[in-house]
């Protein structure tokens, strides 16, 4: 996807374009990340899909597309990011748009922004596409080209953006922070402002897929919380939207500082980040395969269902990978007593890499609960 990881883009989580408060339930479905294709233009280190760039067997066709937006309605009116691999492959990507923005979805999509054309920035405004997301995992050719596999990348994504731009649709920037690019992250924040992004999304390194074979390139847990406080310390500094995803520990952090300063977490004075919470895996989220296959997010490589056997309703009420989930009770060890766990909740796919449980603690978290009494 242009979701940071793999598609996203491609994403989910990933890469995922801005959501809204939403419904008050924690767990009403608020957002779908929709793998259109595994078809991708790129070969990034991190991708989650090992995506390439050739045709792949049994990918939803048109219709399928269409009954599957159907079944979404159903269940509510979340947003969708069409994301891939590379979504802008697929021929029918408008008509699957339009057809989203018809039936009342919000329809965003993520791209890793080399393919776009006058042409199709065009058709992707006239589809109802209300934002889309473009992946810079560098603020230079060097360290983005470097990551994403294919030397002009990071011109043609530059390109891009400004194609998009010129088409009137609103644009954020997804960035997966690695030892690579950590340096580069104050450099990629003042890019974005500079080519006039609504948003910077930030993502923490998930090692699933390729991601796994760059592992010595995730951050340590002491870099994860000192990243993750300084992204806070942005929030007043940028008109930009700032938001951390796969970065659990940030609505922690968000509600420590928020404190030390004599503050209270409201939506007047942390906007979106008072409303949502850390890992969405299977709460308010869930991720969809280019063959229909349901998962919690795009990184916990668990199936939870298939919609090309079971409705997507189905899937989403009845699954018990994500029933097991939304009750934050079973989670286990440091992540099960820690006071911050309905805020935060750990990242699910990283516990699972490293212990083969989702219900594990969070391996990159340095933070030490108060025990219970």
């Amino acid at each position: 996807m242009n979701h940071p990881h793999g598609k996203t883009g491609g994403g989910h989580p990933g890469g995922h374009p801005a959501g809204h408060p939403g419904s008050t339930d924690p767990n009403a479905l608020r957002l779908v990340a929709w793998e259109t294709t595994r078809r991708c233009n790129l070969a990034c280190k991190h991708c989650r899909a090992f995506a390439e760039d050739h045709p792949y067997d049994n990918e939803l066709d048109t219709e399928a597309s269409y009954r599957l937006l159907d079944q979404i309605r159903e269940v509510g009116r979340p947003i969708i990011i069409l994301t891939g691999g590379e979504p802008l492959v697929r021929d029918d990507i408008y008509d699957i748009a339009a057809y989203g923005d018809k039936i009342g979805l919000r329809m965003v999509m993520a791209f890793n922004g080399t393919l776009v054309t006058e042409e199709n920035a065009a058709r992707i405004k006239a589809a109802g596409i209300k934002r889309v997301s473009v992946s810079l995992d560098g603020a230079s050719p060097e360290t983005h080209d470097d990551f994403r596999g294919l030397p002009n990348a990071f011109d043609d994504a530059l390109r891009g953006i400004e194609i998009v731009k010129a088409a009137g649709l609103d644009f954020q920037i997804n960035t997966t922070i690695t030892k690579a690019n950590l340096d580069e992250i104050p450099k990629i924040l003042a890019l974005a402002e500079k080519l006039g992004a609504v948003a910077l999304h930030i993502f923490l390194l998930v090692p699933t897929g390729r991601g796994k074979y760059i592992l010595d390139s995730a951050i340590d847990a002491r870099e994860y919380e000192e990243t993750l406080n300084w992204f806070y310390d942005q929030q007043s500094k940028t008109s930009l939207q700032l938001k951390a995803t796969c970065a659990p520990h940030y609505y922690r952090i968000l509600r420590q500082r928020a404190k030390a300063e004599g503050k209270k977490v409201t939506f007047e004075t942390h906007g979106l980040d008072a409303v949502t919470r850390g890992c969405l895996a299977g709460t308010g989220f869930c991720f969809i395969s280019h063959v229909g296959r349901v998962q919690t997010c795009g990184f916990l490589d668990v199936t939870c269902g298939d919609i090309t056997k079971q409705s997507f309703k189905e899937v989403w009420e009845n699954s018990p990978v994500f029933n097991e989930l939304r009750d934050m009770n079973n989670l286990e060890n440091k992540c099960g007593i820690c006071e911050f766990k309905r805020v935060c909740g750990g990242c699910r796919a990283r516990a699972y890499e490293a212990t083969g449980s989702y219900l594990e603690e969070e391996p990159l978290c340095s933070y030490q609960p108060k025990r219970k009494k």
